[in-house]
């Protein structure tokens, strides 16, 4: 029988087309990405009761709905990181990412006292690596819960990994000071 987790935590390598960018900003010079098909062809492996974090950028917000409701999830919230430093753009030169959630089934919602803002402030590091923090905010929320992080760049304590960069290992603890007030 295939393990079937609780949590899945996703930062799916979106591809860009269209508008103009320099050849140096291309995503596809730090990682191979996918197509949005590809993307919502894959099996996940859920849990009956399970919830999704997915990780989207503006421009990708409906084609990141369409991949929320293709793995079974339907969504319920989001949570706005921003990255303190300006990136590209076409409309705007964004500061922000968005992490959509989706449950399948039945799942808890976070505990009432440790719900945190809506907006997360913390400066941007590599490309595309997302704050270590919103990782053990998830843990802190759901201790003991099977857990999954689709595309890493690392492994973490409690986390199962898939992705072509999960390479070292990392202590987990919550950091919360970086939520907006």
């Amino acid at each position: 029988m295939k393990k079937t987790y609780d949590i899945i935590y996703a930062d799916p390598p979106w591809r860009y087309e269209g508008g103009t960018i320099r050849p140096s900003d291309r995503i596809e010079k730090h990682y191979p990405t996918m197509s949005l098909e590809e993307i919502k062809d894959m099996e996940i492996p859920a849990s009956d009761n399970c919830i999704l974090f997915l990780w989207t950028t503006a421009p990708k917000i409906e084609e990141s709905l369409e991949v929320l409701n293709a793995w079974g999830f339907t969504y319920r919230s989001q949570l706005i990181w921003d990255k303190k430093r300006l990136g590209l753009g076409w409309w705007f030169r964004i500061q922000h990412e968005i992490l959509l959630i989706g449950i399948k089934g039945n799942p808890k919602c976070p505990p009432e006292k440790k719900r945190v803002r809506s907006v997360y402030r913390e400066t941007r590091g590599r490309h595309s690596k997302k704050p270590d923090s919103i990782r053990r905010l998830i843990d802190e929320w759901y201790p003991g819960k099977t857990k999954l992080e689709l595309f890493a760049r690392d492994t973490f304590n409690g986390w199962d990994v898939h992705g072509n960069e999960a390479s070292t290992q990392k202590q987990m603890y919550l950091d919360a000071e970086n939520f907006v007030h």
